[in-house]
């Protein structure tokens, strides 16, 4: 079942952040075990100025 994200871009940052902290080691296996589009979850939180950052494993 595919889990989707809030629209909010806020809030989507908020569940993002806390799942890569407690489930995922990396964006890349979030992104495959939610069968999110990767490329579309950056671009959205890009929009309010947020990147990943791999060595922290969050969006900063």
């Amino acid at each position: 079942m595919k889990n989707v994200l809030p629209n909010d871009p806020m809030l989507c940052l908020s569940v993002v952040n806390t799942k890569l902290r407690d489930y995922y080691s990396n964006l890349e296996l979030l992104c495959e075990d939610m069968e999110i589009d990767r490329q579309a979850l950056t671009e959205k939180l890009a929009a309010i100025d947020y990147e990943y950052d791999e060595n922290q494993n969050q969006f900063i």
